[in-house]
């Protein structure tokens, strides 16, 4: 049996001990926030809380002794980098996989020593890509990295009567109200080509435009039947 250790309590490392299979696996998490630390005791995983940048402590764990594989999942690239780093001096043949933030972090933790990065941005492209080709929306997302956590990709046309009708993206609010993300826009004036939100601000929308949102299959439901209202309540 391998021992793994996940550093970071959040989405992507609930997935990654879903993978895992218990059987072949002995699996600890790692947390410094307490209030993550008992989320995931909470929710029935094995969780210590350590400081990460001390060395005696990620001794204590394991690292350099006992466990074979490491999973980098803080929210911060900096965080990653560090834990990296120190990791990699503690143990030369420890498996290291990190996830990455920012664009310009995978370099660094490369040169840190992990030895795999997961880019959420590159899973996230790829199935954008699907999304603008693809006339069937309901498989986009089956099995990638955030699959099982029920995070979907769906594509909203503006329908007639919508209160978002002459309304500007930027007004949407879409993290705040129904915990979704706002990836891009296909405005059906401009053709079929995806426009990513971050440069898409100031955009008016028009009937007939889609949406393409990422989150809960439950919020872009409550989404879909909110905007067919011809008012925001």
């Amino acid at each position: 049996m391998k021992n793994v250790v996940i550093f970071g309590y959040n989405r992507l490392a609930v997935e990654a001990m879903n993978r895992l299979d218990t059987d072949l696996y002995q699996i600890l998490v790692v947390e410094f926030d307490e209030k993550l630390a008992a989320k995931a005791i909470a929710e029935g995983f094995d969780c210590k809380i350590i400081d990460f940048r001390n060395d005696d402590e990620l001794r204590a764990i394991g690292i350099g002794t006992t466990v074979d594989v490491a999973f980098c999942f803080f929210s911060h690239d900096a965080d990653n980098v560090f834990l990296t780093i120190s990791a990699r001096a503690l143990d030369k043949n420890l498996t290291i996989i990190a996830v990455m933030e920012n664009h310009d972090a995978g370099e660094k933790l490369i040169a840190a020593g992990a030895n795999k990065i997961i880019n959420p941005y590159e899973i996230c492209g790829r199935k954008i890509h699907e999304l603008i080709k693809k006339p069937d929306m309901t498989n986009i997302l089956d099995h990638t990295v955030f699959g099982r956590y029920d995070l979907n990709m769906a594509e909203i046309a503006i329908p007639v009567g919508s209160y978002l009708q002459d309304s500007y993206v930027c007004n949407l609010n879409l993290n705040e109200q129904f915990n979704l993300i706002l990836i891009g826009i296909v405005d059906k004036e401009l053709g079929e080509d995806l426009h990513f939100s971050i440069n898409e601000k100031q955009h008016k929308l028009d009937v007939g435009d889609i949406l393409v949102v990422m989150g809960p299959a439950n919020e872009i439901q409550d989404f879909k039947k909110q905007i067919a209202n011809s008012s925001h309540n």
